[in-house]
């Protein structure tokens, strides 16, 4: 398979994974990895923008969400502000920190910032361990 291609399923699976729509983008980076090992930065890259992207629109989700009573999450997010953020990549506890960051109106782009490092973190321990 050719490396763009692998490199666009990649995308759309980790921007799919840090939704609220269940998925596993870490298989994706492991195959795409041992099928095109050329192609690490790329691939590091690809997947930290999709799972970022994805987190962010969780985050935007949580905008939408009329402030009515507490989220999951919410005080953690209180608590820490955005460098909270830096664990939206932990499964069935990232997701809900970007909605409650969303609802709390943190500062969009500190949010992305700190989504970003955690997810780039996390993806770079992964591709690291396969190469």
């Amino acid at each position: 398979m050719d490396a763009p291609v692998t490199l666009g399923a990649l995308f759309v699976s980790s921007f799919l994974a840090a939704t609220l729509l269940p998925g596993g983008s870490e298989a994706v980076l492991f195959g795409v990895l041992k099928l095109h090992p050329d192609q690490f930065w790329p691939a590091l890259a690809v997947a930290t923008l999709g799972n970022t992207l994805g987190g962010l629109s969780s985050y935007l989700i949580g905008r939408l969400i009329p402030p009515t009573k507490p989220l999951k999450g919410q005080d953690t997010v209180k608590r820490w502000g955005s460098p909270a953020l830096l664990l939206s990549w932990v499964p069935l506890l990232g997701d809900p920190l970007c909605v409650a960051a969303g609802w709390l109106r943190l500062n969009a782009w500190w949010c992305a910032l700190f989504i970003a490092v955690g997810k780039f973190l996390r993806y770079w321990v992964i591709a690291a361990l396969v190469v």
